[in-house]
C-alpha cells in the first residue's frame, strides 16, 4: 500500500485557508460530458485577476455520451481543443490526454500524460506557492498523480466539484462514483482538499436560456459557443433550468464569500457510495452553500469585458 507523507496539522489547516491571492492551477476537466465544463474552461481563463491557468488535463467518463472511459476522455480532449480554437487566451495553454481508464485497483495508478504533467509540474513548485488542482470529473487523473509519486501532497491544493452534500442520502454523484478507488485515494490521502459538494451545495448554480440569450449569447465567438451549447442541450426549455455547478470551483478562488465553507473531518466513503463520519481523521474544507447570483453575475461580466 502506498505511504503518503502526512502533513503538519498547522500546515494543512493553511492550506485549507483560502489563498486570499492570485493562484496557479490546472484544470482536470471531462469537458464533453456536460456543458458547464465549457462554462468552468472559460470562468477560469477569464479571472486571470485571481488564477493562472498553467495547463489543462482530459478526464475520463463513462456514459451515454461516449463509448466507455477512453473514449470519453478523447472527447473531451478535443472539446479543449475546440475552445482553444476560439479563445485567445487559451492559445499558449498546454492540453493533456489523461487516464483511459478508472483505477482498477486501491493503489495502482492509470499511466497517462496527464498525470505524469501534474506529478512533474506539482514537483517544480514551491511549498510556498502550491499548485492548485482544480478537478470538475472524475478525480483518476489526480488520483493516479498522487499514486505515482506520493511527494506531491506538499506542493498542492485539490478542488474538487464531488459527492454530494456531506448531510445527503447518499452520494452517488457522477464525478465521484465513476472511480471508487480514487475517489477514496484522495479522500484518504491527507492532500488540501476543498471538496465542493454537487447536490446540497453546487446545485444552487442554476440558470436559464433567457439568461444566457441576454447576458451570454452576444459576446462575441465564445458567447455564442456558449449559448449555442445551453441552447442544445434540451429540447424543451419552457420552465426549463440547467444546473452549471462546475463554476462552484472557479468561483471559490475568485471569492470564497461567494462559495462559504467549513473544515471537517475528511469524510469515509462506503462501497454503496454513502458518507460516514470519522472525528479521528485529518481535516479538510468542504463547501456548504453556493451564493448563485454573485458567481453568474461575476461570470457574466467577465464574459463581456
Amino acid at each position: 500500500m502506498v505511504e503518503f507523507p502526512k502533513l503538519p496539522q498547522q500546515k494543512l489547516l493553511q492550506r485549507l485557508e483560502h489563498p486570499q491571492r492570485k493562484v496557479r492551477m490546472v484544470l482536470d476537466t471531462d469537458t464533453y460530458n456536460e456543458i458547464d465544463d465549457q462554462f468552468a474552461v472559460i470562468y477560469a481563463l477569464k479571472s486571470p485577476e485571481s488564477v493562472t491557468v498553467e495547463a489543462f488535463y482530459a478526464a475520463p467518463f463513462f456514459n451515454d455520451l461516449s463509448e466507455g472511459p477512453k473514449d470519453g476522455m478523447e472527447k473531451s480532449y478535443n472539446e479543449l481543443l475546440k475552445i482553444q480554437a476560439i479563445m485567445p487566451e487559451m492559445t499558449d495553454i498546454p492540453i493533456y490526454r489523461g487516464s483511459e481508464g478508472y483505477l482498477a485497483e486501491a493503489g495502482v495508478p492509470q499511466e497517462s500524460e496527464a498525470a505524469r504533467n501534474l506529478v512533474e509540474r506539482a514537483m517544480a513548485s514551491s511549498e510556498d506557492d502550491p499548485l492548485y488542482v482544480v478537478a470538475i470529473g472524475a478525480i483518476t487523473n489526480v488520483a493516479s498523480a498522487l499514486l505515482m509519486e506520493p511527494r506531491i501532497i506538499e506542493k498542492i491544493v485539490v478542488v474538487w466539484l464531488g459527492g454530494h452534500a456531506l448531510h445527503w442520502h447518499d452520494t452517488t454523484e457522477f464525478n465521484l462514483a465513476q472511480d471508487l478507488h480514487a475517489s477514496r485515494t484522495v479522500l484518504n490521502s491527507g492532500v488540501p482538499l476543498i471538496l465542493v459538494p454537487c447536490a446540497g451545495v453546487a446545485s444552487h448554480l442554476a440558470t436559464t436560456l433567457s439568461e444566457v440569450e441576454d447576458y451570454v449569447r452576444d459576446k462575441g465567438p465564445i458567447g455564442q459557443y456558449l449559448y449555442e451549447t445551453y441552447r442544445d442541450c434540451s429540447k424543451d426549455h419552457f420552465g426549463y433550468s440547467r444546473v452549471i455547478w462546475d463554476i462552484s470551483t472557479i468561483a471559490y478562488l475568485v471569492d470564497p464569500s461567494w462559495i462559504p465553507s467549513t473544515l471537517v473531518h475528511s469524510p469515509l466513503l462506503s462501497e454503496d457510495f454513502r458518507w460516514s463520519v470519522d472525528r479521528s481523521r485529518h481535516f479538510i474544507r468542504c463547501a456548504h452553500y453556493a451564493h448563485r447570483d454573485s458567481v453568474f453575475r461575476d461570470l457574466f461580466r467577465k464574459l463581456g469585458e
